[in-house]
């Protein structure tokens, strides 16, 4: 039974997915070797917590009980020494991922699940950087964690049956829509939001239109919640870059990134976090112009 969580990585996706864990009744500790980061993450869950409560979507009770259940760390080895489930939120570079997934194997009970929140990489490859491939799993969450109602649950090649039903309740219990699909490059959301983010980046290298003019059509033409460069934005261009790059490799020519992405990231314009990406956010909202191409 899953009573103790470990995120690794205090990111905004780390955080998210400790709020929604937190909110579920789980115990969760978040891990970072930054101890700024976790203290930016604290407060960005406070602020979080604020807004749910003035939304209705969290009574003040369920709050305080949440908050009750989240810690902080730095140790690493620690944090797995107690934990059910890990659930690793580093960034979408292999390396990173193998460091985290050689450490938890070595200190996690033997008991413990292993995810990786990854929108792209994949699970079986991920497990073998450890030593249990059959409770090993990929959750891939989204972007705000705690507004998004889906969690993608990607089986590996050995993921068991039962790793795969207890990670659909874990989700479950955090509030979640799932979906329990096996292994392939980009697996569902990722391929399709990556082929449309691609495409919006060429329509705006060919002077197709504006940023504005595109996001437009595409949301209220096609349903989409978001238009593909607010999304890019909210996501990070390099994020969105690193992922297009490795389906790209892995499954060809209709994945090459845009060139004017590249541009864009290369110039530092990673979106939100940044202050720029395809839209300006250095200004008030009320006037926010659109960056030049």
């Amino acid at each position: 039974m899953i009573k103790r969580i470990v995120v690794v990585g205090s990111g905004v996706m780390g955080r998210g997915i400790a709020y929604v864990g937190a909110l579920g009744g789980y115990f969760v500790s978040i891990v970072d070797i930054n101890p700024d980061a976790l203290e930016n993450a604290k407060k960005e869950l406070d602020v979080i917590f604020e807004h749910g409560i003035k939304r209705g979507k969290v009574t003040t009770e369920a709050a305080a009980t949440a908050k009750d259940h989240l810690s902080y760390v730095t140790d690493l080895t620690q944090a797995a020494a107690n934990a059910d489930l890990i659930i690793e939120a580093v960034p979408e570079i292999a390396a990173i991922k193998q460091q985290v997934f050689e450490t938890i194997e070595k200190y996690a009970p033997k008991e413990c699940y292993f995810a990786t929140n990854t929108s792209t990489m994949s699970p079986t490859e991920i497990a073998s950087y450890g030593k249990r491939p059959e409770k090993t799993i990929a959750m891939h969450f989204f972007n705000p964690v705690h507004k998004m109602p889906l969690v993608e649950i990607i089986r590996g090649l050995e993921t068991s049956d039962e790793t795969a039903e207890v990670i659909r309740e874990v989700a479950e219990k955090m509030g979640k829509e799932t979906v329990v699909i096996n292994e392939f490059p980009g697996f569902v959301t990722s391929r399709m939001s990556a082929l449309v983010g691609n495409e919006a980046f060429h329509m705006l290298q060919e002077g197709l239109g504006t940023p504005e003019e595109i996001d437009k059509a595409i949301k209220l033409g096609l349903g989409y919640p978001m238009g593909p460069f607010e999304l890019v934005d909210l996501v990070g261009l390099d994020a969105r870059l690193n992922n297009l790059r490795y389906l790209y490799e892995k499954l060809g020519e209709r994945y090459r990134p845009a060139p004017l992405l590249e541009q864009y990231v290369q110039a530092g314009r990673l979106g939100r976090k940044s202050g720029k990406g395809v839209y300006d956010y250095t200004q008030p909202a009320a006037e926010k112009e659109l960056v030049e191409k």
